[in-house]
């Protein structure tokens, strides 16, 4: 092949059993671009190198780019090539394969089809002296640099994965979006789905789920809370009947209009909120004041069309979600559990979560849809200047009591509404998490919420004491189970402990034991932090405190830097120059307000701009001390309280 073949050669040898000529045989140019692919894609997976996907297409399954196995990779390229599609890496001009297929490929045409598409890209080659695919080549270094590096230093192993091939491509601080699509795919957390807005939970998304539920199903429970479940679809009459309330989810409501190829006689709703679902039984159950107080909780899906950004666990049309629906005789009954509530929402994020949340009260504007009130807790991301919701704990007052007929016949004998309340935690709580505290190695996992708190490694190397240390690890993970410790060891012997450092910080274990022959000869272990990399080791004897412990100043470090971070960006402001500035540095501000809903519309459409406008996050309840005279920071207007404000998901 000319300027290349030692390429080939080198991908050949360095993955191949065989003679590279059976690899490569001659007059094969037909098959040249699947060869040499097959080859990377190995190479690619032994030496534990990610390739970068390129996507011209940018579908939902294969975003613009992203980091994927040697094997996905290299099946991606052969079915771009099928497809007619640009090949995923980026040659500096597209490869036109001929006409587009008629029908999919099948078993039988497969080979013949690939043949010659090759065949077409073999001959232009040629014709151009091999220039494109020496591109081919060059291009190849962009999509894994490691992977050439390896390969020219000569220090990849083809039996054990090396380290350091777990590396993400894009960085927080630079192109956080990117950032955060790797790392949530890469992190096991999620994978793509072929609907868009839609996501595979992972086990290691669903196990950090489950570890919230259990905490907030206990707490409900002593509450006198009770589980229960309603249906997925919701009548069109019911769904209309509180206006307000479903005004405010219209366009995000998901219609079931048929049945096989039969036409519903009326399209029914797939549930964006249980409100109108549940309130009709309601009724129907709540008779007298001994039925009172009716409180139900239920774990559940919903569905909200959303069209604009879907990003994973932060804005996807399905999402899982606990949601509360409570009626009480009184408003005081009704107002203390909104905050009894919200306080364990608070819980959620800064003791398992390790974020720090503000709770406050959401302006009129940014209630709940038919609410009389929403009580909110308010975390921040501050690589890019976003608050975020965490969790709404919403007073309903008496509409939807009105709307559904619920009444009860009180003490006195004389006919009364509920008082009703509903709140909800949504699996966001886990997007939050993973913007708060990732970093450019992968995620970093809070303890309370890992589904591994702790990784053992066994480091065997040459004339080593394998099985010494082998039983060492599995003594540890037994004293770490017993302790109650979420602990497991990492045993494969095709990676290296260099490669299963990277594969375990991808994935966030906040604490990695290391155990080699030297920690064998001293009877200890060599503890690494994942949120800071400190390395401490840890005599035998005192292996379970000394985990504790560790995990527990982990939990705690990662919640006060992150408390730090979003403390270093909250702003507080008096004036609107002063307020543009700081929305400019994205900031969070806290600034005083008149508390006019015009106001804050007018402060929407003046801030609108391709970032988004700024909107009031919430009126904190920690209210700081309010001057007479002081003006509202928006129009000039007296201040009646500090709010804070900002751009937001």
């Amino acid at each position: 092949m000319g300027a290349d073949e030692s390429y080939v050669t080198m991908y050949a040898k360095s993955c191949c059993d065989d003679d590279e000529d059976q690899l490569l045989p001659e007059n094969s140019t037909d098959q040249f671009m699947i060869r040499v692919s097959v080859s990377i894609a190995v190479v690619a997976d032994r030496a534990g190198c990610p390739l970068v996907c390129f996507n011209s297409r940018n579908s939902v399954l294969y975003p613009r780019q992203r980091l994927v196995s040697g094997t996905e990779w290299c099946n991606y390229v052969m079915w771009n090539i099928i497809e007619n599609t640009q090949v995923p890496f980026p040659l500096e001009e597209d490869i036109h394969w001929g006409p587009t297929l008629s029908t999919n490929p099948t078993s039988e045409n497969l080979s013949e089809i690939i043949s010659g598409r090759l065949a077409q890209f073999a001959g232009d080659c040629a014709a151009n002296q091999d220039i494109r695919c020496m591109e081919v080549y060059i291009n190849l270094f962009k999509v894994s640099p490691l992977l050439h590096h390896r390969l020219l230093e000569g220090t990849m192993k083809r039996e054990v994965k090396c380290e350091a091939g777990r590396g993400l491509l894009y960085r927080k601080d630079e192109n956080f979006g990117e950032w955060y699509s790797e790392v949530v795919v890469d992190g096991e957390m999620i994978e793509y789905y072929d609907i868009s807005g839609c996501y595979i939970l992972r086990p290691w998304a669903m196990s950090i789920w489950e570890v919230m539920q259990t905490f907030f199903d206990a707490e409900i429970k002593k509450m006198k809370i009770k589980n229960c479940y309603f249906p997925l679809f919701v009548s069109s009459g019911v769904l209309q009947k509180e206006k307000d309330h479903i005004e405010g989810f219209a366009p995000e409501v998901a219609w079931v209009t048929k049945s096989g190829e039969s036409e519903l006689e009326m399209p029914i709703a797939i549930r964006p909120t249980s409100e109108t679902v549940m309130y009709p039984y309601f009724s129907k159950w709540i008779r007298g004041h001994r039925d009172l107080p009716l409180r139900l909780n239920q774990w559940c899906n919903v569905v909200r069309w959303e069209f604009s950004n879907p990003t994973p666990f932060i804005r996807s049309r399905e999402f899982l979600w606990q949601e509360g629906h409570t009626a009480f005789a009184t408003k005081k009954e009704a107002d203390t559990e909104v905050l009894e509530v919200l306080e364990l929402y608070r819980r959620i994020y800064e003791e398992f979560l390790a974020v720090p949340v503000i709770k406050g009260k959401k302006s009129e504007h940014e209630k709940f849809a038919g609410g009389l009130y929403t009580t909110s807790v308010e975390a921040f991301v501050p690589n890019t200047g976003r608050g975020i919701e965490g969790a709404t704990s919403h007073s309903l007052g008496q509409n939807f009591a009105k709307m559904f007929e619920i009444n009860f016949e009180n003490e006195k004998g004389e006919k009364s509404m509920v008082w009703q309340n509903s709140w909800a935690c949504t699996t966001r709580t886990i997007g939050v998490m993973i913007m708060v505290h990732g970093d450019d190695k992968g995620l970093v996992l809070p303890p309370k919420v890992a589904p591994l708190q702790v990784v053992v490694i066994p480091e065997c190397y040459e004339d080593a004491n394998i099985w010494g240390i082998f039983d060492a690890c599995a003594d540890v993970i037994k004293s770490l189970e017993e302790a109650g410790i979420r602990a497991e060891a990492d045993y494969r012997d095709n990676y290296s402990p260099g490669w299963k450092y990277s594969h375990w910080e991808m994935k966030g274990v906040p604490l990695r034991i290391e155990i080699g022959p030297k920690d064998l000869a001293n009877n200890q272990v060599r503890a690494v932090r994942r949120d800071n990399s400190a390395k401490s080791d840890i005599p035998m004897a005192d292996l379970v405190k000394g985990v504790k412990d560790m995990l527990n100043n982990i939990q705690q470090s990662l919640f006060d830097a992150a408390t730090q971070k979003r403390d270093a960006c909250i702003h507080v402001v008096h004036t609107w120059e002063e307020f543009t500035e700081a929305l400019g540095e994205k900031k969070m501000i806290l600034a005083p307000w008149c508390d006019e809903e015009e106001v804050e519309k007018d402060v929407k459409t003046r801030t609108n701009g391709e970032m988004g406008a700024a909107k009031s996050l919430c009126t904190p309840f920690d209210q700081p001390a309010l001057p007479e005279g002081t003006l509202c920071f928006a129009s000039g207007k007296p201040a009646k309280k500090w709010t804070y404000w900002g751009r937001s998901y």
